[in-house]
């Protein structure tokens, strides 16, 4: 079933959403952790106090959808690049990590997905390792 496109521009938090979904499809399994820890992030951060939860499932259609096209990472690059402000781009990358550290596995697509979140969103380096060490140290186990 496919669900009607986008109405109008999405929100800063669509675009916070979306590479939230980016990241946990990235692998092609969408563990169980990732989606909870989605679901925690959009009910709990201050960011999303707004923000229409009926908006997260037209947010993850749109994900898979662009994952099914040949350009579609460039394309929803270009879609977060358009509507998500730059001073939101670190958050962007800090709830990316959390979500690949949520099942204590970092398979190679994920890797390489926030190795290109980095790039697209221009995360200095030093900045996206201590956003990298502090989603780690959030998600060690005993």
């Amino acid at each position: 079933m496919k669900t009607e496109p986008i109405a109008h521009p999405l929100s800063p938090q669509d675009c916070l959403v979306a590479l939230m979904i980016a990241m946990s499809a990235s692998d092609e399994q969408m563990r169980t952790a990732e989606l909870m820890k989605i679901q925690n992030q959009v009910n709990h951060l201050p960011i999303f106090a707004s923000y229409d939860i009926d908006r997260m499932q037209q947010m993850a259609q749109t994900v898979f959808d662009l994952f099914s096209e040949e350009d579609g990472l460039d394309a929803l690059f270009g879609l977060i690049r358009d509507n998500l402000p730059e001073h939101l781009y670190e958050t962007g990358y800090a709830l990316a990590c959390d979500v690949a550290a949520a099942d204590g596995l970092i398979p190679e697509p994920e890797l390489r997905l926030l190795e290109e979140i980095r790039y697209e969103l221009d995360i200095d380096r030093l900045h996206a390792a201590a956003i990298e060490r502090g989603a780690r140290a959030r998600h060690l186990s005993a």
